[in-house]
């Protein structure tokens, strides 16, 4: 292992959007494993601090790599297509109407019923978004269009989480 590694070459995985989530569950078990401080605790404290740092290493590749947008994410910046979220959030005419009508029609939700049918509605373009990344990424290698659509499958992913609010708010 290098610390220098990306995240894929330290999981042992191919450089691509689409991943088995079983194996990189089972890879992230075994290099655990290796590099658990309690196994060089025979070598001393500057020997588990190295694996201690390994460990912190190791997880913040398997929370990458598992998460679709993060593991998208950390594509297009290793492809120089920086997502730049906090200051680039130009989105298309299209995509901003469809946002504003999901919050009126969230504002306007008063019963399970309206929540449910938004929900489906999220869902269905959190799906159609996560298919554009694994084509725009795998198939076309197109990191420039796939960092737009991760800006607008973060949209997608914050509105979902004010639907929860509002259901609960609701007590649903």
């Amino acid at each position: 292992m290098n610390l220098t590694d990306t995240d894929f070459e330290l999981f042992a995985v191919p450089a691509t959007f689409a991943q088995d989530r079983a194996a990189l569950d089972n890879r992230w078990k075994e290099l655990q494993r290796e590099a658990h401080p309690d196994r060089f605790a025979a070598q001393g404290a500057a020997a588990q601090r190295v694996a201690m740092q390994w460990s912190v290493r190791i997880n913040e590749a398997y929370q990458r790599l598992k998460d679709p947008i993060k593991r998208a994410t950390y594509l297009c910046d290793l492809n120089g297509a920086p997502i730049n979220a906090e200051n680039n959030t130009a989105m298309p005419p299209d995509f901003l109407m469809h946002q504003i009508a999901w919050r009126e029609e969230l504002e306007e939700a008063e019963d399970d019923a309206a929540i449910e049918k938004l929900r489906g509605e999220v869902e269905a373009g959190r799906t159609r978004a996560l298919s554009s990344l694994d084509w725009l990424i795998d198939e076309k290698g197109d990191y420039l269009s796939a960092a737009k659509q991760i800006r607008a499958l973060m949209f997608i992913e914050r509105f979902a989480h004010d639907i929860e609010i509002k259901s609960d708010q609701l007590g649903q």
